[in-house]
């Protein structure tokens, strides 16, 4: 007949005390570890994910620049258009658009070359002119949208080879299988998720933000055609 054995008071203490041990050695490598000793441990896809995450903040800064400098309008700009055309000074006005350099007057100095024919081709041209300083002002937004939707994919692709690295590094080991190993491929195979998600949600904020800047501008440059028009048809005071 076996008896139940029951441990004796000093090996629970030293049971606990031996989990008590890991338990802090796990917190201590895990306080030592900062963001970059994690972005290592993802391996090549986290080398993906940071050239995603430069092209991102690159194009961000870049089309900001340039939407800035395209939004700066002279408020006078369109009154001395109006003024130089019903006087007849269309040199000026052509001067007065090469001079300023914003798409609006690329527009309006479009317009005013193709003065004297009908409308609908002057109303063309403008536009043309339109769609060729939009298509410059949305330069580089679709890298944007490609990292938005890509790189969390491309972080989910590298947590489940890792984790399949994991399950192998686990096979292989056969009986004599610890939990370290698992936990370890594990978590680094979750760290190119958490990088996937950061450069995705970047890039989708800063798509939205330039997108909405985009479209300000664009229905700025609609009132200015507008503008123009009105200059055109209605009459010399």
């Amino acid at each position: 007949m076996t008896l139940l054995q029951i441990p004796s008071p000093s090996d629970t203490a030293q049971a606990i005390y031996n989990a008590t041990q890991q338990a802090t050695a796990a917190t201590d490598i895990a306080d030592k570890m900062n963001a970059f000793d994690l972005a290592l441990k993802g391996g090549w896809i986290m080398i993906v994910l940071l050239v995603l995450l430069l092209m991102t903040i690159y194009v961000l800064i870049e089309r900001t620049l340039v939407i800035n400098k395209a939004g700066r309008e002279d408020d006078s700009f369109m009154n001395r258009i109006k003024d130089y055309i019903h006087d007849g000074k269309i040199d000026a006005a052509l001067n007065l658009c090469r001079n300023t350099d914003t798409p609006s007057a690329r527009m309006v100095e479009k317009g005013i070359s193709r003065l004297g024919r009908p409308m609908g081709d002057v109303m063309s041209a403008i536009e043309n002119q339109g769609n060729i300083e939009i298509s410059k002002l949305e330069k580089g937004i679709p890298v944007l949208a490609t990292s938005a939707s890509g790189a969390p994919m491309i972080g989910f692709l590298g947590t489940v080879t890792g984790m399949v690295k994991a399950f192998m590094s686990m096979a292989g080991a056969g009986a004599n299988v610890d939990v370290n190993i698992l936990s370890t491929g594990i978590y680094e195979a979750l760290v190119t998720t958490v990088g996937g998600l950061i450069v995705g949600i970047i890039a989708l904020f800063a798509y939205n933000y330039l997108s909405t800047r985009i479209k300000g501008i664009v229905n700025r440059l609609e009132m200015r055609i507008m503008e123009f028009m009105d200059i055109l048809n209605e009459p010399a005071v």
